[in-house]
This record gives C-alpha cells, sequence and structure tokens, in this order.
C-alpha cells in the first residue's frame, strides 16, 4: 500500500520521541506494530528484519512512523503501554533471495491445500497463504460459513509442507482486502488500501440516496454490499430533513398526483397525474409547494392544479430547456398489449422476406433450376375441379379423351399423366434405334451439307 506522509515536513516537537512504527507485510495484507530499538537506522519504505510470534523472524516493509503512527494507534485502540515485537535489523541480499522464493513458492501451496481440503470433504474455502519470510511457516486464510474441524487438515499440511501450520478465518470482505484489485470507480479497492473497519450496510443505505435495488451495480468483488454505499449516507439523511413527510399522494380538483421521484440535492419533487394508455404528466414541485398542498388536504381542501396560481395553463408545458426540471417520459401513447402485437407483426413480415430471399439465392445458384419453369401444381386444386364438375354435369365433353385443367390429353381428372413408366422407357428405346449415328457429324451442323459439298 502506498502511504503519504503529510507530517514529514512539519516540525513537530515529539515527532522522535514514538519509537513505534507499523509493518506491512505482502503488500498491505497484514499490518502490525513493532518497536524500534534506537541503534536500527532505518525509515518508513525501508525493509526490515522483525521478530515473528511463532519463532523465527519475518521480513516486511515500514510503511508508517513518527506521529502517524500514534494516530493509527488510536484509530485501532491499541495502547501505546502494550508489549511490542522488536525490529531486529535493516534486510540485506540473502533476506530478500529467501523471501522471494518464499512468495513464489504460495501459488503452488495454496493450489495444493485447496485440493486437500476438497478431498477431505470441508466447507471451505482457502483465500490466501501467506509464508513467512524465512520459510519456517505458513498462514493459510480461509472462508467458511461455520465452524470447521481441520485437526487431520493441519496434520496433512505440515506433513506435506514440512512447515509450522497456522490457520485463520476471515469474512468474505477480509478475503478481498487481502487478495485486491480494482473497483468500479477506477480506484484500487478501499478495504486493501486504507478501510480497516468494516461496517455493516444495508440496502437501506441504497434507498436513501435514490438508488436503484440492482444486486450486481451495488454489490462489490466480496459479493456483499459495497462499503461505499456508507460514505455519503450522513449527507443525504440530512438533506432529507427538509424534506416532508407522508405526501405519496396529493389531491387536487384535477385528480389525485402520486411521487414520482425525488431529487434530494435540488430539492425537488416530482409528481405525476395517470392519462391515458398508461402516459404520465409529471409535475416537478419545489418543497416549499409541495408543504403547501399538503396542508390543504390536512384541512380537506383541494387545489385547482398542482401549479401555483400565478403559472398560467399555457406555459405548464413549456419548460425551459437545460434546467434540469424536465423529465422525459418514454412510455408513449401506446399501451404495451400493442407495442407487442406490432413486434409479433414485424417479426413475422421480416422472416417471409428473409425466406424469399434466400429461395431467390438458391434459384440464382443453381443454373438448371433457372432453365425450368414452373408449372402449375394441379395436385392442390381437387376441390376445386370437384366444384366444377358438379356445377356442369350437364355439358358434355367436346373431346374424345378427357381434358384436365393443365391441358395435358393424356392426364387423369386430378391433372397426373397417365402414361406408365413402362411407356415412357419404350418410347425413348425406340428412338434412339431410328436415330443412326454419324461420326463425322458435328454439333449444330446437317450432313447432307457435307454431300453436296463433296459432289
Amino acid at each position: 500500500m502506498n502511504t503519504f506522509d503529510w507530517l514529514v515536513n512539519m516540525e513537530l516537537p515529539d515527532a522522535d520521541q514514538i519509537d513505534i512504527v507499523e509493518i506491512s507485510f505482502k503488500n498491505g495484507v497484514r499490518k502490525e506494530f513493532f518497536r524500534k530499538p534506537a541503534f536500527v537506522d532505518a525509515i518508513t519504505g525501508d525493509m526490515v528484519a522483525v521478530e515473528s510470534t511463532g519463532g523465527g523472524y519475518d521480513i516486511g516493509r515500514i510503511s508508517l512512523s513518527g506521529e502517524l503512527v500514534r494516530l493509527q494507534m488510536k484509530k485501532r485502540r491499541v495502547k501505546p503501554t502494550a508489549v511490542f515485537p522488536n525490529v531486529l535489523r535493516k534486510a540485506n541480499e540473502r533476506d530478500l533471495e529467501r523471501l522471494q522464493e518464499a512468495r513464489a513458492a504460495e501459488r503452488d501451496t495454496m493450489i495444493k491445500a485447496r485440493a486437500i481440503a476438497a478431498h477431505l470433504d470441508l466447507d471451505m474455502k482457502v483465500g490466501e497463504v501467506e509464508i513467512q519470510g524465512d520459510k519456517r511457516k505458513a498462514t493459510f486464510y480461509y472462508t467458511a460459513e461455520g465452524r470447521v474441524d481441520f485437526r487431520e487438515l493441519i496434520r496433512i499440511y505440515a506433513h506435506d509442507f514440512k512447515v509450522k501450520i497456522e490457520m485463520r478465518q476471515i469474512g468474505a470482505r477480509q478475503e478481498s482486502a487481502i487478495i485486491g484489485g480494482l473497483g468500479p470507480c477506477g480506484r484500487e479497492l478501499c478495504c486493501s488500501t486504507w478501510l480497516t473497519d468494516f461496517k455493516s450496510v444495508s440496502t437501506g443505505a441504497a434507498r436513501y440516496q435514490n438508488l436503484a435495488i440492482n444486486q450486481s451495480k451495488l454489490s462489490g468483488q466480496c459479493g456483499r454490499l459495497k462499503c461505499c454505499l456508507n460514505f455519503e449516507l450522513n449527507t443525504y439523511l440530512d438533506a432529507l430533513k427538509e424534506f416532508p413527510k407522508n405526501v405519496e399522494n396529493l389531491e387536487t380538483q384535477k385528480g389525485n398526483a402520486f411521487l414520482l421521484k425525488t431529487d434530494i440535492f435540488k430539492r425537488i419533487m416530482f409528481f405525476a397525474y395517470r392519462k391515458e394508455f398508461g402516459a404520465l404528466d409529471v409535475y416537478p414541485l419545489s418543497v416549499d409547494r409541495v408543504k403547501e398542498i399538503a396542508a390543504m388536504n390536512r384541512q380537506g381542501k383541494k387545489p385547482e392544479d398542482l401549479l401555483e396560481e400565478g403559472v398560467e395553463k399555457s406555459s405548464r408545458g413549456k419548460r425551459e430547456k437545460g434546467s434540469g426540471d424536465e423529465f422525459v417520459d418514454g412510455a408513449g401513447s401506446l399501451e404495451l398489449s400493442q407495442l407487442e402485437d406490432k413486434r409479433r407483426r414485424n417479426k413475422k413480415k421480416n422472416r417471409g422476406n428473409e425466406r424469399n430471399q434466400q429461395i431467390g439465392t438458391e434459384i440464382n445458384q443453381n443454373p438448371q433450376n433457372q432453365k425450368k419453369e414452373v408449372q402449375p401444381n394441379n395436385q392442390n386444386k381437387p376441390e376445386q375441379k370437384n366444384f366444377q364438375k358438379d356445377n356442369h354435369k350437364h355439358k358434355k365433353p367436346k373431346h374424345n379423351h378427357p381434358i384436365t385443367d393443365a391441358g395435358n390429353p393424356q392426364s387423369d381428372e386430378l391433372g397426373n399423366n397417365t402414361d406408365s413408366n413402362e411407356q415412357k422407357t419404350h418410347k425413348k428405346h425406340k428412338h434412339h434405334k431410328n436415330k443412326k449415328f454419324n461420326p463425322n457429324k458435328k454439333a449444330g451442323q446437317n450432313p447432307n451439307n457435307e454431300k453436296k459439298d463433296n459432289q
């Protein structure tokens, strides 16, 4: 975490009297207070070796020193008289190499630890692993809904990793603070930088700020409601004290108007009348005007309209552009059912156009289909023929053979061809036998012309 020491250039008489510093481990995952002896020459930002409560030593960076440490201890409610571990020395190259090796091994350790926990069917999730600077101890941060019996898990971890094991249960917000990331505002998460105490956040904070109750937009990376919803809540609560209460409906001679929305900082309340087809006639009213109409309703009186008496009727719909008081009604003058019917008709029309275009492209791509002429399908007209047959029973056919609608003399009543397949093949072979083969004949050339030329 990057911290700005705003007291470093200020002359304070007691700035050097504090021998306690704040040490940050693994880029702010864990922060603790240590006592710095006088012989240790280290300032803010230096890497130092400190005593570990579990034995050995750890490597961390000094994040705060001087008067800021006193303020941080007061914020965390840590007494200056408490016992703190000591800072041993400034970290050397060998210490930094071992620390880098420990950080490189943390990812593989976490993956293996998750696999072991899943094999034991434990209802827990290992979120982060922190290996001590001397590689003698490993701390496993996990999240779980309830209590977890991980005694067997610790034995397996100690046997596989060959280090001292420490298990720490954290919440969902602490897990996101340890992992880190960027919020929707584009900045680093507050919980991983400066936020230390996590207060409960309810949906009432979003309602007071007129925010839509959208779970995906109001929740952070931890899956809980964003902590920043509480940052401006007090400002909204102070502004809402000037607004009247229990004014969801106002009675006028024109009708009953209901509260549509409220602009807290502009002190404007939007009321609307219901019109035909679900349309709304919206009026922006000031807080004083709403209080006046509410007082008249309590006395049993109804004003003529929501607007004041001095305002003309013609100027009701004329609001200045850019003033911010205009309200755009996107409902229109159509009902939802009418819009749905229109949408269905357009969809069917588009489908028909797409089908016709597809058939046309297939015909254009296939050259055989271009030569063929579309013949009428007489099989789909039996009812029409029967109807004509019934109406013209007294008429006799003029020809000896039956004539159908298609004009084919050798077709039945339904327009089907009556020639059998055997007769067709017989005629075809007979035609080929009568036709003599002339090898000298070229395509499109008459053989009689060749004999004349030879003569």
